[in-house]
């Protein structure tokens, strides 16, 4: 059985970070990565260094902000859709699916939301809801899929060190993870959550208040898998050291590893 490895990893500015991403490749050698936050035009993506680091990779890019990607080791990622069905009018770039490895591999960037309440976190929820409704039809497919990204949803208060300051933030809001757990019911597994079980594991501490060196961290990076990749998750983990490098992003790159039916991956070389 081969082993395939998919992480997910808000790089918050691949311009500035792009040395730290191409050395977390060559160090933990993922197959798959969705990235967010490029925080680049599609111009400004550095497809040719990570060709040359073996990726092929596809990208959704914005001036600024928002930005996602999915990168292939070996492989170029067949694109099936940008944007989310039935929010075509939605400006940000924050929704690729692409075909990888016979799988349906989407990177997902939820909207932040604050503050709340107000427009920005109508905007989530509404994008929420039209997540849900894409993921719905993904999952009854019956294909193979994983979505992967930062969610900005903290699903519980066993996924953050301490509720009570962030009570406000539209991560922990009702109502945001109320769609989470609609999104779960539709039968995707929270892949880092089953591995881990009750141990608490985070994905993301922001720049505040030295949250990294006391291990003040928040859960929002999430992989979910269909039914037909649940039975196959063998491990899981977060690479916790990138956080920890000088001039990282917030976020630490998250990821799963599955067994996969001889023949499903494409191999490489």
């Amino acid at each position: 059985m081969a082993k395939l490895r998919i992480a997910t990893f808000n790089i918050n500015g691949i311009r500035s970070r792009l040395p730290a991403l191409l050395q977390w490749l060559a160090r933990e050698a993922p197959d798959i990565v969705c990235l967010q936050e490029l925080k680049a035009v599609d111009s400004a993506f550095p497809v040719e260094p990570l060709r040359d680091a073996g990726y092929g990779s596809i990208w959704q890019g914005q001036s600024a902000w928002n930005g996602v990607a999915i990168l292939a080791k070996g492989e170029a990622p067949l694109e099936s859709r940008r944007g989310l069905p039935g929010f075509e009018a939605d400006t940000h770039s924050r929704y690729l699916e692409a075909v990888v490895s016979g799988m349906v591999v989407a990177s997902v960037y939820l909207p932040n939301g604050n503050p709340q309440p107000g427009p920005k976190f109508d905007y989530k929820l509404a994008w929420f809801d039209h997540l849900i409704a894409h993921a719905a039809k993904l999952f009854k497919s019956g294909h193979p899929v994983v979505l992967a990204g930062d969610f900005n949803v903290v699903p519980t208060d066993e996924d953050i060190y301490n509720p009570r300051s962030w009570l406000k933030d539209a991560l922990l809001q009702p109502e945001s993870r109320e769609r989470y757990q609609r999104l779960l019911a539709q039968g995707w597994t929270d892949a880092v959550r089953t591995h881990f079980g009750d141990e608490r594991v985070y994905t993301f501490w922001d720049y505040f208040r030295r949250h990294w060196d006391t291990n003040s961290g928040l859960r929002i990076d999430h992989l979910l898998l269909s039914a037909e990749l649940a039975p196959r998750l063998r491990d899981a983990g977060v690479d916790r050291w990138v956080r920890g490098e000088p001039h990282a992003s917030d976020h630490a790159p998250t990821w799963v590893e599955l067994e996969m039916v001889a023949g499903r991956r494409k191999r490489n070389g």
